[in-house]
């Protein structure tokens, strides 16, 4: 056999295989759905490409406008990471595009969907300095406007409520750019309210009673990790091990709220939890509040089979 050919990450038949080589197979729908105004829920949504050198992009949402509201009224705003352990999906497939048209008309906020360049083409950490491209952007119209400004973010984006939120491996991300948000700040001073992080995508070195939920899973994961991120440190590498002894304080999170869930048959459960207790360690001293204890397990994601 070729020496190329070897396969060094493999989830077929239904998600991704990598080779030795670099070639990379993926098998999971990337169909993407058009943007429009969803018929469902009256949700708008249009594309943006933010960076023409990268090709990054977003999908922005704005909800209808309900009785009694104003044209120019200011809207909370929230950034979308999605899922699929950094190396699938798309802001732009169906289970996004469906999930965020009913998270804006049922929480009437303007949403913007990061859409980052994937792994192991684009080795981690380029997903997160994508959506650090895309937070920037956001924060960067709080203080602009002209025909260059998006009128949605510019017109109708209230600044003083911005909320980060992602599932899975885009949970991963919203956590590390709520830190750097913490500890570089955003353009125009612009501040994270609150973070929710939907079964997030964390490892660890130490062993923990969820990973024998699914043993196959958890091992899976592991090695998706170092396969997305060659460069890593392992298992305790702050990317993947926010509580980590070498991982950064979470006292540096740029956000004083946050909402941690869990899905109760999740193999990275106790990821989550331990997460969740080391905000409280903080957030309890100086922070505002952080939600947890109860668990979801009903979230797009494309986990589960990873």
């Amino acid at each position: 056999m070729n020496p190329d050919d070897e396969i060094v990450y493999d989830t077929t038949p239904r998600f991704i295989r990598v080779f030795k080589s670099g070639r990379v197979e993926r098998y999971v729908c990337t169909d993407a759905t058009a943007a429009s105004v969803d018929p469902a829920t009256g949700v708008s949504s249009k594309d943006v490409l933010i960076s023409p050198e990268t090709g990054v992009s977003a999908r922005l949402y704005i909800p209808r406008l309900r009785e009694g509201d104003r044209p120019e009224q200011k809207l909370p705003v929230l950034v979308y990471f999605h899922g699929g352990g950094f190396c699938l999906g798309s802001a732009f497939m169906p289970l996004y595009h469906n999930h965020l048209n009913s998270l804006v008309a049922q929480a009437h906020v303007v949403a913007v969907s990061a859409d980052y360049r994937l792994a192991p083409e684009h080795p981690v950490p380029t997903a997160h300095d994508d959506s650090w491209t895309v937070l920037r952007w956001v924060a960067g119209h709080a203080g602009r406007g002209g025909p260059a400004a998006e009128a949605w973010l510019a017109e109708r984006a209230d600044f003083e409520r911005v909320f980060l939120a992602g599932e899975s491996a885009g949970a991963n991300i919203a956590h590390h750019m709520a830190m750097r948000a913490g500890i570089g700040g955003l353009p125009c001073g612009v501040r994270i309210r609150g973070v929710a992080l939907i079964h997030p995508y964390f490892l660890g070195s130490d062993r923990v009673e969820s990973a024998e939920i699914h043993p196959a899973k958890t091992e899976n994961l592991e090695t998706q990790w170092r396969t997305m991120c060659p460069s890593s440190s392992g298992l305790d590498d702050p990317m993947i091990n926010p509580v980590a002894e070498a991982a950064p304080s979470l006292a540096g999170l740029g956000c004083g709220r946050a909402l941690v869930c869990v899905g109760g048959e999740d193999a990275l459960r106790d990821r989550g939890r331990a997460y969740y207790r080391r905000l409280r360690e903080w957030m309890g001293r100086g922070g505002d509040a952080v939600r947890g204890g109860r668990e979801s397990a009903h979230f797009p994601s494309l986990r589960d089979g990873l």
